[in-house]
């Protein structure tokens, strides 16, 4: 019997219900491919391979985390809350040493729901690796967190989330958004006032192959998590860079997805996005489990692979190697590619925000205090085409006292005004989380 060399978890459920339509990219054949591959390879007959269900996520998990309107019920279903359940249930599996690393292959995806939820877009309602990160440091301290995104499509929601957040790292591999939905992750996107430099983006131009993903791998994601140190690293693990994928334009393969999470290493992978649900879903998911668990995967082919057909061409090389030194230029010298403001006052940035899966339109205003001692008090006064003006008011996790005082002050104000239809408070260091 073949052993792993490390212990993994994958948190898999057969029976998540959830899918935009029958004939949508986003339905339940997704997972259904990838069971019966990884049962028929004989994944699970590996000594060190566990399979386990996903436990339930708590509408308190989600509002943690996610400003919801009108209320979170109206914004999910119970497949959210299954899939944000795998999530939180792989992190406990690592957080509680019962196995070395855990994969989550978990329907419905979640990295474009942002801070502020009114419907879903790009297919997410919930962001459920924000959701897991957060349970972690509510119930196991305070932790350094670098998420890595190699989704196809750039994770606006989850940079949105952590764009104040010195102790999150988002590093968001993805292609060109000039060239893909939801057109943003541009290099010049490094993070609010409190956390500049820690929101990385690394654009690649359409029919990047193994060849160019895993050079930006190895010359600007692994010299940035090295420096950050971070106590976790996640892989918010899409799969639409395949180049079977029918909604995206990259050459990756199953092989290549294997080596990215051999050298990535991380301690939880959670899976994303990916559309090609017979040629690419269950060789690259098979890659992942057998990376992560330090068993070989040479043998792990695509029926229809040519290595050929996919390779990257010069131009293509040479424009990557320009991209990752412009990153580590601007890595290295933040000061120069970002402004701050003065501890005290407010960084306030307005946003429109589209949900192209609901039709719904939203316009933000976010005003965050600069801060040198926390990730700030956050305050976000949001409107949208089917919900009122709502108020949104965070006091984030280890604040100072400053921003503690603020934030109360800020909900007291908002509760007498009486213009807000929906008010929504989340206070990470009393773990007060309430409406009016």
């Amino acid at each position: 019997m073949i052993k792993s060399e490390r212990k993994l978890g994958i948190i898999f459920f057969p029976a998540y219900d959830w899918a935009i339509s029958p004939t949508h990219p986003e339905r339940q054949e997704r997972l259904l491919y990838t069971q019966d591959q990884l049962v028929e390879e004989g994944l699970f007959d590996v000594e060190g391979i566990t399979e386990y269900k996903p436990d339930l996520a708590t509408i308190v998990d989600v509002e943690r985390i996610h400003f919801c309107f009108p209320d979170t019920p109206h914004i999910l279903t119970e497949s959210h809350l299954v899939s944000a359940g795998g999530a939180i249930k792989a992190a406990r599996l690592v957080m509680e040493k019962k196995e070395d690393r855990a994969f989550a292959l978990v329907r419905p995806p979640g990295h474009h729901a942002m801070k502020v939820v009114h419907g879903a877009r790009g297919f997410c309602n919930v962001n459920i690796e924000a959701i897991m990160c957060e349970y972690i440091r509510e119930h196991y301290g305070p932790k350094r967190i670098a998420i890595v995104d190699t989704d196809c499509h750039h994770g606006d929601g989850s940079q949105d989330i952590y764009w104040h957040d010195p102790n999150t790292l988002y590093i968001s591999i993805h292609q060109d958004g000039r060239t893909l939905y939801p057109g943003s992750g541009f290099i010049n996107e490094l993070g609010g006032p409190n956390a500049i430099g820690r929101t990385i983006n690394i654009p690649l131009p359409p029919e990047t192959s193994d060849e160019g993903f895993l050079y930006a791998l190895e010359k600007v994601i692994m010299p940035i998590l090295k420096d950050f140190k971070p106590d976790l690293v996640i892989n918010s693990a899409g799969q639409d860079n395949h180049y079977t994928d029918p909604i995206t334009n990259m050459k990756f393969s199953a092989q290549g997805y294997a080596r990215l999470n051999e050298v990535l290493n991380p301690d939880i992978a959670v899976l994303e996005g990916g559309y090609s649900i017979q040629g690419a879903l269950p060789y690259v998911n098979l890659g992942i489990a057998l990376a992560m668990a330090g068993v070989n995967y040479s043998c792990v082919r695509e029926p229809d692979f040519d290595r050929n057909a996919v390779k990257q061409e010069a131009s293509v090389t040479q424009y990557i190697k320009k991209t990752a030194a412009e990153i580590l230029d601007a890595y290295a010298h933040l000061s120069s590619h970002a402004t701050r403001g003065l501890p005290g006052n407010y960084a306030v940035r307005k946003k429109g925000v589209y949900y192209d899966t609901d039709g719904i339109r939203e316009n933000q205003v976010e005003s965050v205090m600069v801060c040198d001692e926390c990730a700030g008090v956050l305050k976000i006064e949001t409107l949208s085409t089917v919900n009122p003006l709502c108020l949104g008011v965070e006091i984030p996790v280890g604040a100072c006292t400053r921003c503690r005082r603020e934030g109360l002050r800020i909900l007291d104000e908002g509760r007498k005004k009486g213009k807000y239809e929906h008010i929504q408070f989340i206070n990470r260091v009393d773990r007060e989380y309430a409406r009016y």
